[in-house]
């Protein structure tokens, strides 16, 4: 029997809208393989992502999805992607038919390249995307893999024919059926150790369960192989002690446990600030990117290309500068309005504490309205109420939005009540609403010129990212001069 090549392989994928899960399409359509895929809905960036890399995708989840000649099956790690609740997963499992999780899978596209993992409690999407996009700048066509979308770049996910393949690491389990982290399915050659700050409660139950992988996958890395650790980051001098190669500190501020730091940060729309490698200067940069932790990021960027030798310094100086962030990773919404709308990523107490900050400090002036959204499993945790002690000290004004349902039986979850509770006690303008209509009534009665919006969440905010801003726009036009 004459065996099938790539070109014909068909590969089907359960949870393809996931941002992890769309770019591994695209990178398999990259490589050869037929791809099609399903989901419970569509929405963007990631539907028009789908579509212009012209993969075929269907909803709802149903066995019928499954093409009958499909060589191997790809199921995301949705907490509903189970034989036990999805008829399409069960079927999957019974067909006979190959089937991974997508950390194997990267795996197996990444075998004969050499691997950098960008690894963290927070920061990582970026660092990755950094590091991507100076490659990309410079024309060496690397290989990457970014769970969140770029701004400026084509996709998420790319095959090149670079030997760089350069992916950001994850520590969840690899899939329902799995409790691997994704991230040791990455075969690192080298590793960006940003935090490992205890986070997702409901799957590391201890601080102690969480930095576990993270020792793990460090001493994976081979003796001829670079550790990149910012030593600002919970956790990471302990996880660094486990490495059997070289180990190259930083952070933003001088210290002397690290080798690498910034100066002479001067902060505007398109902030600047010098590079230090012990005291010697290497290069001043320039970015738009908000925030002392996104100066943080670029460092951590720029320190593994340098130690690496991929990229000149004028190389880097050119990419940075033009480098756009990350969507929903503190991006301008409103291009039109005097009153400005940015989206930030607040999946925990820290990431949603750096958008916070971020604004405060490049906006002192303005008042800020916060609609929040408490998606993940953190914010719902009672143990995690006092998150919401301070987190909104800077806001005027928080719009909360519900909870989703999903896991709200367990894991010792607090109702919306109870959060809204919480937030009051700070004598903060709060407000409640349960649907995008009720949210942009509120936000119509209490905007104003001099404030500025932020969305936070890791989850869809009813489609306020895109509705807040219109009317952002419509209320305080911009005055063309």
């Amino acid at each position: 029997m004459q065996k099938k090549s790539i070109k014909n392989k068909k590969v089907h994928l359960i949870g393809i809208c996931g941002k992890g899960m769309s770019a591994l399409a695209i990178m398999l359509k990259q490589k050869g393989y037929v791809v099609t895929g399903s989901d419970e809905g569509f929405y963007d960036p990631v539907a028009s992502l789908l579509k212009r890399n012209k993969i075929n995708f269907k909803t709802p989840h149903r066995k019928e999805n499954i093409p009958k000649d499909a060589d191997l099956i790809i199921i995301g790690k949705h907490a509903k992607l189970t034989p036990e609740e999805n008829e399409e997963v069960a079927f999957a499992f019974k067909s006979g038919i190959k089937v991974q999780s997508l950390p194997e899978a990267l795996g197996e596209l990444a075998t004969s390249t050499e691997n950098t993992v960008i690894v963290g409690s927070f920061g990582k999407s970026t660092v990755t995307a950094i590091i991507a996009w100076c490659l990309e700048y410079a024309k060496k066509d690397p290989s990457y893999f970014i769970g969140a979308v770029p701004l400026g770049f084509k996709s998420n996910a790319k095959l090149g024919k670079n030997k760089n393949f350069i992916f950001e690491g994850d520590e969840y389990p690899s899939s329902n059926w799995d409790n691997t982290s994704k991230f040791l399915y990455m075969k690192p050659k080298n590793v960006v150790l940003i935090s490992a700050e205890h986070d997702h409660v409901n799957v590391f139950p201890t601080e102690k369960d969480y930095i576990k992988p993270y020792k793990k996958l460090v001493n994976l890395i081979p003796k001829n192989g670079l550790l990149v650790a910012c030593t600002s980051g919970k956790n990471v001098l302990e996880v660094s002690k486990e490495a059997k190669c070289k180990v190259i500190f930083y952070s933003l501020n001088k210290n002397t446990d690290q080798d690498w730091y910034v100066d002479n940060i001067k902060y505007s729309k398109n902030t600047s600030f010098d590079v230090y490698k012990g005291s010697t200067k290497i290069l001043r940069l320039e970015t738009n990117l908000l925030g002392n932790h996104n100066i943080e990021n670029i460092l951590g960027a720029v320190v593994l290309i340098l130690e690496k030798k991929i990229l000149s310094k004028e190389e880097i100086k050119k990419a940075i500068k033009n480098f756009k962030g990350l969507s929903g990773r503190l991006d301008l919404k409103t291009k039109k309005s005097s009153v400005l709308v940015y989206e930030g990523f607040g999946s925990s107490y820290t990431k949603a504490k750096s958008v916070f900050d971020a604004l405060k400090l490049h906006f002192p002036d303005k008042k800020l309205i916060t609609i929040f959204e408490p998606h993940t499993f953190s914010w719902r945790n009672k143990s995690s109420k006092t998150w919401y002690k301070d987190i909104f000290n800077t806001s005027e004004s928080v719009i909360l939005l519900p909870p989703p349902t999903h896991g709200a039986s367990g894991h010792e979850q607090l109702s919306f009540s109870e959060i809204v509770e919480e937030v009051k006690k700070n004598n903060i303008n709060t407000y409640t609403a349960k649907n995008e209509k009720e949210a942009l009534n509120i936000v119509t009665k209490i905007l104003k010129k001099d404030n500025v919006v932020v969305l936070v969440s890791s989850g869809s905010l009813f489609g306020l990212t895109d509705s807040v801003p219109k009317l952002v726009e419509k209320k305080f036009p911009k005055l063309l001069n």
